[in-house]
């Protein structure tokens, strides 16, 4: 029996739009992977009460704190996890160091380095469409935009550094 490679916890940095849900359908492909999507759970458990940035902010630090044993036993059990949930803060990114600690797995943090006109572009034709459990206007854009800050190496990350 060839024995499992370890677990590893994906990581996803990028702009609203900038194509983290994407990427992470792609890398849960892998064998033993499984995908934990912020936006999923907040639309089936929080959805029609969302509807102001502060409810976001205070939805998703509900689920957060709910997800982080959850995610840990995952790893720990050998599951690899991509964690789509925006990593766009300091804060955001120290949750996911607090969460590594409580397991023996790696992690790799997938940053989509995409322009921010780029983004709008994209959330603007995802509105239209209506293909996201979320549509964000432009006003709520650029407020979620001041908060966003890119990862660096002093972060203690394992970076991948994707552009465009």
């Amino acid at each position: 029996m060839t024995p499992r490679p370890p677990a590893m916890l994906h990581i996803l940095v990028g702009k609203i739009a900038a194509g983290k849900s994407t990427l992470s359908n792609t890398l849960s492909a892998e064998p033993n992977t499984v995908v934990i999507a912020e936006d999923l759970w907040l639309s089936e458990l929080f959805g029609p009460e969302m509807n102001t940035i502060s409810d976001y902010v205070r939805f998703s630090s509900r689920l957060r704190n709910v997800m982080s044993g959850h995610t840990a036993r995952l790893l720990n059990a050998g599951t690899s996890v991509v964690l789509d949930f925006g990593a766009n803060t300091l804060e955001s990114r120290a949750w996911l160091h607090d969460i590594l600690k409580d397991t023996r797995c790696d992690h790799i943090l997938h940053f989509l380095d995409v322009p921010t006109e780029v983004c709008r572009e994209r959330v603007r034709a995802r509105n239209a469409a209506g293909t996201h459990p979320f549509s964000v206007t432009d006003t709520q854009f650029d407020q979620i935009m001041k908060h966003f800050l890119a990862p660096t190496e002093a972060e203690g990350f394992n970076i991948r550094h994707y552009t465009r």
